[in-house]
């Protein structure tokens, strides 16, 4: 094989990674699988499509190998072939942010509509939740969070949000993340806690981005 030959091949099979990435459908189920394993039928439902659909999408991922599947009794399940794939699809967003003017402006208007907190440092912020000093909420799916989670997080799925509010100290600020900077969940949750007097705020990370940036990510 000749350099130029090599050169080819090799940015040849780079494509196929690059195509993978090249559709919003697939960036979100690869965000959705960062969080845990899930059948097609749960990835479709949550990304707002058909089977048909998700399982099309499915085939470009898996050819790229950034996911793997096998059939569990009667459903396919799916998960991300590593913890490489989750945190590339966080370089991407970051990339994106820090390049694309649209991505940046539309992100800041969404912090402050929702009092986003500002970005943390994973290790100052572990070194916050050693101190007692803030609460850090996990809202999503318990299914999610027993998968990996933040370590030092506590779990009130937003659905038990209401009546598991008092759960939470109210002499310390509470920080509420979900899926990441995309998902609405934390800000909703957060934005209830204020309503209900706790000094709450959204943090702009999930656990792919907290993770990507080395904190302590721990399963249940």
């Amino acid at each position: 094989m000749t350099p130029r030959h090599f050169k080819s091949t090799i940015y040849g099979h780079l494509s196929r990674v690059g195509k993978a990435f090249s559709s919003p459908r697939r960036l979100e189920m690869l965000d959705l699988l960062a969080q845990a394993p899930r059948s097609v039928e749960d990835l479709a439902r949550l990304s707002g499509q058909s089977i048909a659909n998700c399982s099309a999408h499915l085939k470009v991922l898996r050819a790229a190998r950034l996911v793997l599947s096998e059939k569990r009794g009667q459903h396919v399940l799916c998960r991300l072939a590593d913890d490489d794939v989750a945190g590339a699809v966080v370089t991407l967003h970051r990339l994106g942010r820090h390049h694309v003017a649209d991505i940046e402006r539309d992100a800041a208007a969404h912090a402050r509509f929702h009092h986003l907190a500002p970005a943390a440092d994973a290790f100052a912020l572990a070194a916050r939740l050693k101190s007692g000093t803030i609460t850090l909420l996990d809202v999503r799916p318990m299914e999610e969070f027993a998968a990996g989670h933040v370590a030092g997080a506590i779990s009130i799925p937003l659905v038990e949000l209401g009546r598991r509010a008092g759960e939470l100290p109210r002499r310390r600020p509470v920080l509420v993340y979900c899926r990441g900077p995309l998902c609405g969940m934390a800000a909703d949750a957060a934005r209830r806690l204020r309503r209900r007097g706790w000094d709450a705020q959204r943090l702009e990370i999930g656990v792919a981005e907290w993770r990507a940036d080395g904190g302590r990510v721990v399963a249940a």
